[in-house]
């Protein structure tokens, strides 16, 4: 009996929630128009609450709002209701919303103000978009403003489910102090027979990602990576091959050679393993690297895996899904930096577990602090609620210390012991003088061009998606340029450091690090590019959301590339000295 009465109760709860939830709809039944944000079109982050202007506001507006996720948190999205009386089904035409009696001139001068910088606003409907301008400027007359008062909503259905909401205005009317300002708006229903399961299509610019460049910019990648793998395999095994046979005649020759083929990689054998300079720093980035790439792979095949659902789509739900898996991922930056600490002789594994944990979460913390305190001046919805705040940090102090702390002891234990193939000498080998071409600065800052080279066009895709309001879908594009990024970054990095050890160079680890990290140089560069020349930014709230977005995007790439790059070449490093040259 208890059981009945529970799944009734439960039926109860279920029946009454809004069904913008179950996305199901009888007939005249409530459909609810929430009100987000309204803001400069060319400013994507310059957003305001929608009521920041001054329309008139029906009572419903003024008490009722939605409670946000962390991911719509985090992207400033403040949902409200907007006071439309809609039923589903049930055609409406020009219906009241409220009036100003007598605009002030105070309000005249800010929709003025608005319509003149091109304001735009958004509105949710069952989960779906719908955008508008605030009003328009007069052809004949530039400074005269108009805006809009009549907004017409037309629905598409198919069954008992909303398939599309479209957004009409009409009736402009000047914005003049003084003047008495009507605003209605009407409802329209047609049927539908797109499925349900692809109304978010409508959305996604196939037009501008599927375009015939963004696949000649995966092919050409591809190519280059082809051509790269293959010259880097036929160079370095055709030197190693000679290397190692001029090695070999060496030991059996007890004359031996002479002074000139005594020079190259082998002569930094009993170096070449050291421990690297600021050792904490490069095994908390190593590992906050290694986590990074974990973290985009899962992401991004998720994202590739759920490409129908509209769960992507959903807001914050990419944001969302980063935090979580970036949390749970962790144990693998815990890992990786703890056992690579304990080989190479750190002692203090407790402050390296903090620092690995504490690394780029610092930077972020730093920059969106900075960038808070900016939009909180100009009262912006950029800015992050203080609850959303103390979430975030609750994470980071629940679950990625604690998961950072169980990889770091789990590392140490089973991975811990150094395993080189040659002894290190106790003294150092004296670097001998090299030509400015063979400088390391030199290998750094010529280390990420061929990694840029094989990403920039898509990073031109995904700086349009992020800046200027598309939806970003091509994930398995997304997926291969990860990939190829990754092996081209290999590549470089491996010939990079093998032309360094044969100089007779061993710091090959901040120099294999850096060299793959220098791609994020380039790209912040390809940004400044991009937001003069591509963009129509202004103000100083946009100006610094944009390079402060950019900053700890190009942190976050640097950090992996040089992983990934260092990565691959330590495992070169050890095959070619693992060959028996004692």
């Amino acid at each position: 009996m208890k059981l009945l009465h529970v799944f009734l109760l439960f039926a109860f709860i279920y029946g009454s929630l809004c069904d913008e939830f179950t996305h199901r709809y009888k007939a005249n039944e409530d459909v609810i128009i929430w009100v987000n944000k309204v803001g400069p079109y060319y400013n994507p982050q310059e957003t305001y609450m929608y009521h920041a202007l001054p329309y008139c506001r029906t009572e419903d507006a003024k008490i009722q709002s939605r409670m946000e996720g962390l991911g719509e948190a985090l992207q400033g999205y403040e949902l409200r209701q907007s006071g439309y009386k809609i039923q589903f089904g049930a055609g409406l035409v020009k219906k009241s919303l409220c009036t100003i009696d007598r605009l002030s001139e105070a309000d005249a001068e800010v929709f003025e103000l608005a319509i003149k910088n091109q304001y735009w606003y958004e509105l949710f409907c069952d989960d779906l978009p719908i955008w508008g301008m605030v009003g328009d400027v007069s052809e004949k007359d530039p400074n005269m403003a108009y805006i809009y008062t009549h907004k017409r909503f037309v629905f598409g259905f198919n069954g008992d489910r909303i398939i599309e909401v479209k957004l009409i205005q009409e009736d402009l009317k000047p914005v003049v102090a003084g003047v008495s300002l009507e605003f209605v708006y009407s409802a329209e229903w047609h049927p539908s027979e797109m499925e349900y399961e692809h109304r978010f299509d409508k959305y996604l610019d196939d037009t501008f990602f599927e375009h015939q460049i963004h696949w000649f910019s995966i092919f050409n990648s591809f190519m280059m990576v082809v051509f790269l793998v293959g010259l880097v395999s036929m160079i370095l095994m055709r030197t190693l091959k000679k290397d190692f046979a001029r090695f070999a005649q060496d030991d059996d020759d007890e004359a031996g050679l002479e002074v000139g083929d005594e020079a190259g990689w082998k002569q930094v054998k009993g170096d070449v393993f050291r421990s690297p300079s600021y050792l904490l720093l490069f095994s908390s980035l190593y590992g906050t690297g290694i986590q990074l790439a974990s973290l985009v792979f899962l992401v991004v095949t998720l994202s590739v895996s759920f490409y129908h659902s509209h769960f992507i789509y959903k807001r914050g739900s990419l944001v969302t899904a980063f935090i979580g898996c970036y949390a749970i991922t962790s144990f693998v930056s815990g890992y990786v930096s703890g056992s690579y600490y304990i080989q190479h002789g750190g002692k203090q594994w407790i402050k390296n577990m903090f620092a690995t944990s504490a690394l780029f979460p610092g930077v972020c913390f730093i920059l969106a602090f900075f960038l808070d305190f900016i939009a909180m001046s100009y009262g912006s919805l950029a800015s992050i609620p203080l609850g959303t705040m103390f979430v975030v940090l609750s994470l980071w102090v629940f679950f990625t210390i604690p998961l950072t702390a169980i990889g770091s002891i789990v590392g140490r234990n089973w991975n811990g012991q150094p395993q080189y193939p040659c002894r290190i000498n106790p003294v150092p080998h004296p670097i001998p003088e090299k030509k400015w071409f063979q400088e390391p600065s030199v290998h750094i800052l010529l280390g990420g061009v061929l990694p840029f080279g094989s990403i920039f066009i898509e990073m031109y895709f995904v700086f349009t998606a992020f800046w200027q309001y598309k939806y970003y879908y091509v994930f398995g594009f997304l997926l291969l340029v990860f990939l190829i990024l990754a092996i081209v970054s290999i590549c470089v990095t491996i010939v990079s450091t093998y032309f360094l050890l044969n100089s007779e160079d061993y710091r090959w680890h901040w120099v294999s690090f850096l060299s793959s990290a220098s791609t994020s140089l380039y790209v912040f560069v390809y940004a400044v590019y991009y937001f003069l020349v591509k963009t129509r930014m202004f103000g100083f709230l946009q100006t610094c959301f944009y390079f402060g977005y950019t900053l700890m995007f190009c942190v976050g790439l640097g950090i992996m590339c040089g992983s990934i790059g260092y990565f691959g070449t330590s495992i070169f490093v050890r095959r070619i000295f693992s060959h028996k040259l004692d």
